[in-house]
């Protein structure tokens, strides 16, 4: 995915700038370099960190439970909305429950996961899961009820089957909603998936940002924020790369004009 200059230019200028001032306002007393350390000091621990073996093992766990978890939120959301969608009686039978559980903050389940598996990776992935489960379910809902009826009874009229609808007429116009929840559901897979780390103290990035906060090891601390900054950066540029490459032949696309 192309970044239009004029776009990219203010970009790096904005982070010059908050770089700048992270780094001027320790140094001017106006925070104690304690609690803040200066931006050269964090890319220092940043630089340690990289050195370091057990970082990268750590960013493994956390890409494990987050590809994991997305894959399996993914897969279940986007066959659930197709069946629930498409047969009547069942979005009639699961729209209360449907609206009872979406808004639990997955947070709230950390409790029962730790009880259920304790620091493994699986308490993770059920938190994970659950959190990422409903951005993908709505959006496929959404898609299908987009679907044009002339264009599904046109369908039915010519012969197709259920099955082969849902392949060239409901899929199709469908698509662009699930790309769309997946791209949604790969930021919040990454913000469970650290938080679970943070909290219950399951192998990752959050682990160690608490190990380095409980040791007083600041600069330490905010390399590891950074990191996990940039990873979710690294995760919605890769999620709007596919998506574009996904919907190539969509008007959405198709129809920019590039820079």
């Amino acid at each position: 995915m192309k970044v239009p200059v004029r776009t990219a230019i203010p970009g790096a200028i904005g982070l010059l700038v908050c770089a700048a001032l992270w780094e001027a306002v320790p140094r001017l007393g106006l925070v104690e370099s304690d609690y803040l350390p200066p931006f050269t000091t964090t890319l220092r621990a940043l630089g340690d960190e990289l050195a370091d073996g057990a970082f990268w093992s750590a960013l493994g766990d956390t890409l494990t439970g987050w590809a994991l978890g997305l894959a399996l939120a993914t897969a279940g959301g986007v066959l659930a909305g197709l069946l629930i969608a498409t047969v009547p009686y069942l979005r009639e039978l699961t729209t209360s429950t449907v609206e009872f559980l979406r808004p639990i903050p997955s947070v709230a389940l950390i409790p029962l996961a730790i009880l259920l598996f304790g620091t493994e990776l699986r308490s993770v992935l059920l938190l994970v899961v659950y959190a990422s489960f409903w951005q993908v379910l709505v959006q496929v809902l959404y898609g299908v009820q987009d679907v044009d009826p002339v264009a599904e009874d046109t369908a039915r009229s010519f012969g197709l089957g259920p099955w082969a609808r849902v392949r060239h007429v409901v899929w199709p116009t469908a698509l662009p909603y699930v790309m769309t929840g997946v791209r949604l559901a790969a930021a919040v897979a990454l913000i469970l998936t650290i938080t679970v780390e943070l909290v219950i103290g399951a192998p990752g990035l959050g682990h160690e940002i608490n190990v380095a906060q409980s040791s007083q090891a600041v600069p330490d601390m905010y390399a590891l924020i950074l990191v996990a900054g940039c990873l979710g950066v690294a995760i919605n540029v890769a999620a709007r790369i596919v998506e574009r490459r996904a919907l190539s032949w969509h008007q959405s696309v198709r129809s920019e004009v590039p820079a």
